[in-house]
């Protein structure tokens, strides 16, 4: 019967706990990346595009670019899903910085993003077309 009882208690505290975690992760504005062995603070909402180049990713934000040793992937698992988007192998985009969108690319401040046709209906989910 105890047994029974507590994973109630879990099965009705879990949801709550993963509702607290979506909210930390959504209100997170800032990650440090090691650079040269020097932790360094990147604001996230600058960010407009990260792109792989082999074992490196060039993070860009408004202010400057950084060039991080790192994949893609990792970087993906630590960005908020609300706002950032794998459109392409190499890119990751902010979709709060979009300006424009055609056939199968996307511009972003001056540059041009290709987008992946198996990631184009996601992009086109995520975005709020009228």
């Amino acid at each position: 019967m105890e047994k029974s009882i507590d994973k109630a208690i879990k099965a009705i505290d879990s949801p709550k706990k993963n509702v607290e975690a979506k909210i930390k992760e959504e209100t997170k504005n800032d990650f440090y990346v090691n650079i040269d062995r020097r932790l360094i603070k990147i604001n996230l909402p600058s960010i407009y595009l990260i792109e792989a180049k082999g074992d490196y990713i060039n993070i860009k934000t408004e202010e400057k670019n950084y060039i991080v040793h790192s994949t893609l992937k990792k970087i993906e698992e630590k960005l908020p899903k609300s706002n950032f988007l794998k459109v392409h192998r190499s890119y990751i985009i902010n979709l709060k910085h979009i300006i424009d969108i055609e056939d199968n690319s996307v511009l972003i401040k001056k540059d041009v993003i290709p987008v992946s046709r198996s990631n184009r209906p996601e992009l086109m989910k995520t975005l709020d077309l009228l």
